[in-house]
């Protein structure tokens, strides 16, 4: 069985990222008769040939359902399923195998968390913090928890470059709190929050800790157990993987207090109309056939990624980013909306009275792809005053001229609009 701590990350500064990029066929394409700049992998990343190999190859080889068969297919599915999650749990050094439970994605991890972590534990009067950053799908859960439970969600807010006010939070922590639910970096901006310091100052409190980190996850190395996160949930469609698919990891103690999420097929170990006892873990979250394509090839991006090695992901991105600013804030009329000492590799802008949409659809004009709007954070651009930004966000296998491509584009949209 393959294992992250087995595959190479040894090609440091020396990677050959034109080499890199050519493991992406999408971008070669075409898009309105100009080559495709693709930098909305915020929303989602590409898929290497590497990947969409994998699903080929499962879909050809051993399509079966897991766990149950005694025949070959399912018994290759079910190796190559529970391989996959030994890589997750190295791939975030978590502690045992059991502690990652396989979900759709973030938001269906968040669901979960909310609805089983919650639905025991939090009580009336309780309180939630979450932050002015978060994207809807670390909002409405809370929400939805906080008013069947009456319990408070409170907000822990930002400043002007988007970074927490760490006082603030400090101010908001009293003995009502029973957890804080933050993202690792901003989707929408690209600030990075200090999640260790939230987490010792929340254990020193008795207060638990979920970090989402849908957007942490692809671009550096992330360790639960340094962390020392209670949760932590990601998504694979966002770090080279299939959609659908994603990870809600937590602490083996809390897992298994938590009540099952959904009834049915697999979470179970026996049934009777008289009674059901619920399946270990990780199988009591993992109700009904998973899926599994997505599961086993998310394994296969994991190990993409890190034969690239998390470390120079890291550093190519952070010098994309930074050239990339450097020239946006070149131009006329340009207002970064997320200026924070620590970012990833995310670039909010605006331009004069432009209105996002209409830049991005000039741009896509011209073959460049961004994302524009509220990146599914109405709160944060309210608080801005703002309807939305232009979001450039970048990946590993984008490269300078992208980000020559990207500015010509942008000038020609500023003489086109203006």
């Amino acid at each position: 069985m393959v294992t992250t701590k087995e595959i190479s990350t040894s090609l440091s500064a020396s990677v050959d990222w034109k080499k890199v990029r050519e493991d992406f066929p999408i971008l070669k394409r075409e898009v309105n008769g100009k080559p495709l700049v693709y930098l909305d992998n915020a929303a989602s990343s590409q898929k290497p040939k590497q990947v969409i190999d994998a699903i080929v190859h499962y879909y050809s080889h051993y399509n079966a359902n897991v766990h149950r068969g005694v025949h070959t297919l399912s018994q290759e599915g079910t190796h190559a399923f529970e391989a996959s999650r030994l890589l997750v749990k190295e791939f975030i050094n978590a502690s045992k195998t059991e502690e990652v439970i396989f979900t759709k994605g973030t938001t269906g991890a968040i669901n979960l968390l909310a609805y089983s972590w919650g639905r025991k534990y939090i009580q009336e009067g309780d309180e939630i913090l979450i932050s002015q950053l978060e994207h809807h799908s670390n909002i409405v859960p809370w929400q939805m928890l906080c008013e069947g439970k009456k319990a408070t969600l409170k907000i822990v807010p930002i400043n002007e470059k988007g970074e927490l006010i760490w006082d603030k939070f400090l101010q908001l922590l009293s003995d009502k709190t029973k957890l804080i639910s933050v993202a690792h970096i901003s989707n929408a901006l690209g600030p990075v929050n200090p999640v260790k310091n939230i987490i010792q100052e929340a254990h020193q409190r008795n207060i638990l800790v979920h970090i989402d980190g849908a957007q942490a996850a692809p671009h550096q190395k992330i360790d639960v157990q340094d962390m020392d996160c209670d949760f932590y949930t990601f998504s694979g469609h966002k770090m080279c993987g299939p959609t659908g698919i994603g990870i809600l990891y937590g602490k083996e103690k809390w897992l298994e207090e938590m009540p099952p999420f959904e009834g049915g097929g697999e979470m179970i170990k026996t049934v009777s109309f008289e009674k059901t006892i619920y399946n270990d873990l990780p199988f009591k979250f993992e109700a009904g056939t998973p899926h599994i394509e997505g599961a086993i090839v998310l394994g296969d991006a994991i190990k993409y990624l890190t034969g690239i090695g998390l470390e120079n992901i890291s550093k190519r991105e952070h010098e994309l980013l930074h050239l990339a600013t450097k020239e946006l804030n070149s131009l006329d009329g340009i207002r970064l909306i997320g200026t924070a000492a620590e970012k990833s590799s995310v670039l909010s802008f605006l331009v004069g009275d432009i209105h996002p949409f209409d830049m991005g659809t000039i741009l896509d004009k011209m073959g460049v792809a961004v994302r524009t709007g509220h990146h599914c954070c109405q709160p944060l651009m309210a608080w801005f005053d703002i309807p939305g930004t232009v979001r450039a966000s970048f990946s590993f296998y984008n490269n300078e001229n992208d980000i020559d491509r990207l500015i010509e584009a942008v000038k020609k949209a500023i003489k086109m609009l203006s």
